[in-house]
């Protein structure tokens, strides 16, 4: 029992990590779309996003992983990873 338990952990967070990984990437594709110079990856998923709906800084800072993907779900659908990110 304890070793189901420790194999659905694992792949929770395994499964998290690449979640985290994709939006990671996905922040390097809007950086590129958007021009940006200075940001990429989360740091331009956070700039895109309070450049959009004039959010404060801290508050897109302060937000999840699992927040941002949401706020990006309708840019997400249907994106994959570049192959060079695979």
């Amino acid at each position: 029992m304890q070793k189901e338990i420790y194999e659905n952990k694992r792949r929770y967070h395994e499964a998290s990590g690449g979640l985290n990984y994709g939006l990671e990437v996905f922040g390097d594709v809007i950086a590129e779309r958007e021009g940006y110079r200075s940001v990429k990856g989360i740091d331009a998923v956070h700039f895109y996003l309070i450049h959009k709906f004039s959010w404060l800084p801290r508050d897109v800072i302060g937000m999840s992983f699992e927040h941002l993907r949401f706020v990006l779900s309708e840019e997400l659908e249907g994106w994959t990873l570049p192959p060079a990110a695979r």
